[in-house]
């Protein structure tokens, strides 16, 4: 075959998905239409576990310079609203209700030994493109940009991909190509949801009369909109259903009609630097495989941009599936691995759908709708409410169906903290799987011998959670196995459930 893996797509998640697989060894290749990266503003910050993603991988550090550089033109805006910045960093919001860092619980044990991951919050989605575009090409990556894929027959043994500069024989397709998804169309995967309702626009303008709009979101007399936290972002809402044409050029006058209605006041947009439209369209492909054709990202589920879970949910489908397609290449997949990709990421992208519907119920403007909404601002403002949305919207309470014992089993592991100064996320940074030797066990190392090439190996003593013994971390980051009490129980099935028979 020509490659061990196509993916249709060139995006954030089609480039996190290709680095997984490259770093595990698979030959693969990646086509995009566009002849450059889209610069339409879009999303603008990542959750928890997805910067937890980047730092496994060693991006951390990229990743931050960004970040710095977007608080400095944020404190820029408050300042020219006439603060001095906020007195708590906002950890996000429902429905546009804020919800800040000084209200919610960061002791409570699902914030435990997050790490460094914490600090990385405000990032563009074409940042972040960027730096995986980068570390695609330093691993080698083929990207062809300008390139369409046009066609595709599976069979058993592989896919024959059909391009515009020719064909690609395969062993597997992945479309990470959006939610308009040519790979999802032409498979037939089922993609049952909601229709749209509502027509937001988001843009990146020059815009005059905007002294007398308050920062954040507001509710005005045709809607809500949102007034930065960057200079010349406004985001409108308008529930009069969807555009009648989502296609169609976004012009200035466009724009500036829907920031008058909503909030009432004589904006002009003066310029254009870019614009879009969305919908609150709620799809999720019934499977997320067949076959030998596999979706990620917003080929698998699209949904509003509300609560800003989009790229989250993309990338977290991009871990957990690179390394689950790579064991499959190299031939070492225990029976159903693959299948485990849509039996855990499946439930969360439904629970994001059903998020992002209870946000647009919660919007609307009616008398009935306004008393709701005041009854759930005053439960996201105690400190049981603020934690409860900073644990769902950062992530940490997702966990998978990985039979074990403990209570860390199926959860994304804590960044350990070990006792030579280093931390779990930067031993995870070649994208293998790590059994933590926490209490100088030699049996617990046999165990694992066999799995080598596999499964690292880490004989330490942990800081953090001095009471575990021992841990076996996926590549995902997610702990398929863990003990307190010097056993090595369940060891050996958890290492052949996941990680084939040894070699």
């Amino acid at each position: 075959m020509n490659r061990d893996v196509v993916i249709s797509g060139g995006g954030p998640v089609g480039l996190m998905l290709a680095c997984e697989l490259r770093l595990a060894g698979v030959d693969v290749l990646v086509v995009e239409r566009l002849p450059e990266p889209d610069q339409t503003i879009k999303a603008g910050s990542v959750n928890l576990t997805t910067a937890e993603a980047f730092y496994r991988r060693g991006l951390l550090p990229a990743m931050d310079a960004v970040v710095q550089q977007n608080f400095a033109q944020i404190q820029k805006f408050l300042e020219s609203r006439g603060g001095n910045g906020p007195k708590a960093v906002p950890v996000g919001h429902f429905a546009g209700i804020m919800v800040t860092s000084g209200g919610v619980d960061f002791t409570d044990p699902a914030f435990r030994d997050v790490g460094p991951a914490a600090r990385v919050v405000v990032i563009q989605q074409q940042a972040v493109e960027a730096i995986l575009a980068e570390r695609a090409a330093e691993l080698g990556v083929e990207v062809r940009r300008g390139v369409e894929l046009t066609g595709f027959d599976a069979d058993d043994d592989g896919v024959t991909v059909r391009l515009g500069d020719g064909e690609v024989r395969a062993g597997w397709l992945v479309g990470c190509d959006g939610g308009r998804s040519s790979v999802r169309k032409l498979a037939g995967f089922a993609f049952p949801g909601t229709d749209p309702a509502i027509t937001g626009r988001q843009m990146m303008a020059e815009l005059t009369g905007t002294d007398v709009l308050p920062a954040g979101w507001q509710h005005g007399p045709g809607g809500l909109y949102v007034h930065g936290p960057t200079p010349g972002r406004m985001l409108t809402v308008e529930f009069d259903g969807p555009p009648a044409d989502r296609d169609a050029p976004i012009t200035a006058q466009e724009l500036e009609d829907s920031i008058r209605r909503v909030s009432g006041a004589d904006i002009r947009v003066i310029k254009v630097h870019s614009a879009t439209r969305f919908t609150d369209n709620a799809r999720q492909a019934s499977t997320y495989r067949q076959g030998r054709v596999l979706l990620a990202g917003d080929a698998a589920h699209v949904h509003s941009p509300f609560g800003g879970q989009g790229l989250n949910l993309g990338i977290g489908d991009a871990v957990n599936l690179g390394w689950k397609l790579a064991a499959t290449v190299h031939g070492w997949a225990p029976d159903g691995l693959l299948d485990t990709y849509t039996t855990e990421r499946h439930p969360i992208g439904e629970w994001v759908l059903e998020w992002t519907r209870a946000q647009v119920a919660l919007m609307r403007s009616d008398v009935r709708t306004k008393a709701l909404r005041q009854v759930v601002t005053d439960l996201l403002h105690t400190g049981d409410g603020a934690t409860y949305l900073a644990k769902k919207l950062s992530g940490v309470l997702h966990r998978y169906p990985i039979d074990g014992e403990h209570d860390l089993t199926g959860r994304a592991a804590p960044d350990f903290a070990f006792a030579d100064g280093t931390r779990l996320g930067e031993r995870l940074h070649d994208g293998r799987a790590l059994l933590l030797d926490l209490a100088d066990r030699g049996d617990l190392r046999e165990t694992a011998s066999g799995w080598a090439g596999r499964v690292n190996v880490l004989s330490a003593k942990c800081d953090s959670e001095p009471a575990l013994t021992g841990v076996l971390v996926r590549p995902d980051g997610y702990i398929a196995w863990a003990r307190e009490d010097g056993s090595t129980a369940g060891l050996e099935a958890a290492l052949r459930g996941w990680f084939g028979e040894p070699a």
